[in-house]
């Protein structure tokens, strides 16, 4: 099996993350795989000191978190692949567990644990982990957000592990093209590794995946399913589309608001109401003008970032990404005879 770890700039954890993947293939006789997005700090100098196969994009304009995947992904070699974010840390015992239940449940695509937050400081990741979703719960779930286990044959089927475009919501995606195959998902009541997200200022992370395009995923997945059959997944199964197409219909109704056919002082009033109507209906809703405040920002960005999405260029998604072999692992002269990775 393959543990595919993709990375961009995390040097400051990206050795814990190896050093639990590698304690984690051991187990189970696996590879490990480091995928690169061309990192500009140490990353990658750390990642050299392991037995592990670093790969690495080609081209860092083609950086998003699609293509980091499916780049290690192209590079693996397991009949079952792990993909694990660089700023997470696996946690004993899991993958023997997932790998038993995939081998005796043949309808099952991927399998995955619970993942354990560590950030507990910045608003963003208290919101998280104060919504419990339903696919974060054990048994049958329509995504594996967080990473999992996933079973070589379907991926194929499925024509590719993560589509090379998406600046998020990749799993999802990943999810309703196996889900629309007729292909299963499961989450085991099993922690599954440890996640130390990025501590930044609430509204700084917004604007830091606006730069990065990060906000555009969703809409990116809107149109690359636009005419598919897994679109009927996409509406089901994502409420935040339906919240942001709501910001965007807010937005028209208050340009609309000029041309009413009103007194100037009514117009004004109207606008006016409307326009702190969700912030009023947030605050009492979450007893916190802080976390109101917060809710409604982050609407109106996901939401210009959905429009902006659906107007991306698009790579073909079952294209080879270019990428460059930084490191091969060495390999014991009993592993060269099995033609096996470390």
């Amino acid at each position: 099996m393959s543990i595919v770890i993709k990375a961009l700039n995390e040097e400051q954890r990206i050795t814990s993350t190896i050093e639990s993947a590698l304690r984690a293939a051991a187990a189970v006789g696996g590879e490990v795989i480091l995928a690169d997005s061309c990192s500009t700090d140490r990353t990658v100098h750390l990642a050299c000191a392991y037995p592990i196969r670093i790969v690495q994009l080609a081209h860092p304009e083609e950086r998003c978190c699609g293509a980091g995947p499916q780049l290690g992904y192209q590079h693996s070699r397991g009949d079952f692949i792990y993909i694990l974010d660089g700023d997470m840390q696996m946690r004993p015992g899991f993958l023997e567990q997932a790998l038993a239940f995939l081998n005796t449940h043949e309808s099952v695509a991927g399998v995955g644990g619970r993942i354990v937050e560590n950030n507990t400081e910045s608003l963003e990741y208290r919101s998280r982990a104060e919504r419990v979703a339903t696919h974060q719960l054990p048994g049958a779930v329509d995504r594996l957000d967080g990473g999992g286990l996933y079973r070589r044959k379907a991926i194929e089927a499925a024509g590719y592990f993560s589509d090379r475009n998406l600046h998020s919501y990749e799993e999802f995606d990943l999810a309703v093209r196996l889900r629309s195959l007729g292909w299963l998902l499961w989450r085991l009541p099993l922690d599954a590794a440890d996640h130390f997200g990025h501590d930044a200022p609430p509204y700084s992370l917004l604007l830091r995946r606006w730069r990065t395009r990060y906000i555009c995923g969703l809409g990116e997945l809107v149109r690359a399913a636009a005419g598919q059959s897994r679109m009927r997944l996409i509406l089901q199964g994502l409420r935040e589309l339906r919240i942001y197409l709501a910001v965007i219909a807010w937005w028209c109704l208050l340009a609309s608001v000029p041309f009413w056919p009103l007194p100037p002082l009514w117009r004004v009033t109207s606008l006016g109401l409307l326009a702190i109507m969700p912030l009023a209906l947030m605050a009492w809703r979450k007893r916190s003008f802080t976390k109101a405040l917060y809710s409604v920002v982050s609407w109106c960005f996901n939401a210009a970032g959905l429009l902006r999405g659906l107007l991306q260029h698009r790579h073909p998604a079952r294209e080879a990404i270019s990428s460059r072999v930084i490191r091969e692992p060495v390999m014991t002269p009993r592993q060269a005879a099995r033609g096996s990775a470390p």
